[in-house]
């Protein structure tokens, strides 16, 4: 693929531009907060089902597949499946013998019956029960064993949560591939913004990314991918894995 020096050179300085813009930053970060208690990430779909994500992210999450070429993305919290059939239909694109490991406590019938229709399906495995139970990892780590792996963290969004779970799957993810923590954004919205859930300003994905970063240094933060984003719910969440 031929690459033009002088557009990826202009992208660059775009880039760190948006990210020296404390001034955009904040409005950025107001523009979530505000259209967030009207469920705006709920209003797109992926091929026809739910896929609750910010279209940024989802657009960020297609070129990482892309780039990465993983042979496996595995993904904690399925919901109602449009993630999983995104995830599906990049790899579909990509071709060979590439799947979905879908990971949800809870698998609600009509929500596995509109994935198992889907003309993704031959591409996504489902597996009901908490992402951290060890006999999960477990047969995620038999599903992956040996293949490209991709990680995408969205589940339970407390801290303890996702610290286990990224000790439990950043070993399948090798050098160049990435772990995405989505939500990290709620350490950054105010407090009492998720009533009802037990996540809040110190109990957050974010917190369990800094914490996993102090005892692994297999992985960074991929800071520029978050600032040309500007709109992310994944805020310091895109880590690279820089070593195997």
């Amino acid at each position: 693929m031929t690459t033009n020096v002088a557009f990826e050179e202009e992208k660059k300085q775009n880039i760190a531009s948006l990210m020296s813009n404390a001034h955009l930053q904040q409005l950025a970060l107001e523009i979530m907060c505000e259209s967030a208690p009207y469920k705006y990430t709920y209003n797109f779909t992926w091929m026809g089902l739910p896929i609750i994500q910010l279209p940024q992210d989802i657009v960020a999450l297609q070129e990482l597949i892309w780039s990465v070429r993983p042979e496996v993305v595995v993904e904690t919290g399925i919901a109602h499946g449009g993630g999983a059939v995104f995830y599906a239909s990049m790899l579909e694109l990509l071709g060979g013998d590439r799947f979905v490991i879908g990971v949800d406590v809870d698998i609600r019938p009509h929500n596995r019956a509109a994935i198992e229709s889907h003309p993704m399906a031959r591409r996504i495995r489902m597996i009901e029960g908490s992402s951290i139970d060890p006999a999960v990892v477990a047969h995620v780590t038999r599903l992956a064993h040996g293949r490209k792996t991709m990680v995408v963290l969205d589940s339970d969004h407390s801290r303890n949560h996702v610290f286990e779970e990224l000790r439990a799957y950043s070993p399948l993810v090798g050098s160049g591939s990435y772990v995405a923590v989505l939500d990290t954004i709620i350490e950054d919205q105010p407090e009492g913004f998720y009533k009802g859930r037990p996540w809040n300003k110190i109990n957050n994905p974010k917190v369990a990314v800094r914490d996993f970063l102090k005892e692994n240094d297999r992985f960074v933060v991929d800071s520029d991918l978050e600032g040309k984003l500007l709109l992310t719910v994944a805020r310091e969440g895109y880590l690279r894995c820089v070593k195997d």
